[in-house]
């Protein structure tokens, strides 16, 4: 075969390439857009990404017990119990929040966290099945501070969504004590660590994330306040 034929193979081949690529970037974006068995996106690997992030920093704190589990997008719909059912947890006073509060009376000059006996944000981890006592996390603060900042000086209140995305880095429903962006000082029930069994479930990091983890470990490695009730929470359980 001559010229004219070398030619002619060469583009039938340069054809050829071309349609293999087109079949793989169409395959590539029916992929992207088909829905999982959780209802997200296959491309969308953010929850593994934080997942595999989370667990290198728990264990970097001395974490060994602790797992994650992925929820369906309809999990907050769902009663306590099926939420326990779907989590594998204990009981329904095993499922706890993270809340982050501001405090809204603090002096002028506490504008951060970096007194975490006198921060101008808390993170507050109560049960789902508990009603939070913001008057006794005053009165908690004010005794941890050795009653030598006025009481009238804590006022804690739920943070706006946006200066929680700012300090924590993770959104409504997703935020936990673990890997935040800035060091907020976190409260810790007492009523979770007299827990049995001691483990414990909390938002993940994802919305449709969540980390079961051992109490005596999460202790240790975030070393939380530990507040007692009556001091700053009063633990009533929801009808």
């Amino acid at each position: 075969m001559g010229p004219l034929g070398d030619l002619k193979r060469l583009q039938i081949g340069i054809l050829d390439r071309i349609t293999i690529l087109e079949r793989a970037f169409s395959t590539h974006l029916a992929l992207s857009n088909a829905p999982n068995r959780s209802g997200n996106n296959i491309a969308a690997s953010d929850g593994d990404a934080t997942e595999s992030r989370l667990s290198l920093i728990l264990r970097s704190l001395g974490v060994s017990d602790f797992t994650f589990r992925k929820v369906p997008v309809d999990y907050y719909d769902k009663t306590l119990e099926e939420r326990k059912e779907i989590l594998g947890a204990f009981s329904v006073h095993h499922l706890c929040k993270s809340i982050v509060m501001v405090n809204t009376q603090a002096p002028a000059n506490v504008i951060d966290c970096n007194d975490h006996k006198n921060s101008k944000y808390y993170i507050v981890v109560v049960q789902y099945v508990a009603r939070l006592n913001a008057e006794n996390i005053k009165n908690f603060l004010y005794a941890l501070n050795n009653q030598k900042i006025p009481k009238k000086r804590f006022n804690l209140r739920l943070a706006p969504e946006e200066e929680s995305l700012k300090l924590t880095g993770f959104v409504h429903n997703a935020v936990t004590c673990v890997g935040m962006k800035t060091g907020i000082p976190v409260l810790l029930d007492e009523a979770i660590a007299k827990l049995q069994p001691d483990f414990f479930w909390l938002g993940g990091g994802e919305v449709d994330l969540k980390l079961g983890i051992r109490t005596s470990e999460f202790i240790s490695a975030i070393k939380p306040f530990l507040g007692s009730d009556p001091l700053w929470l009063q633990v009533k359980t929801l009808p």
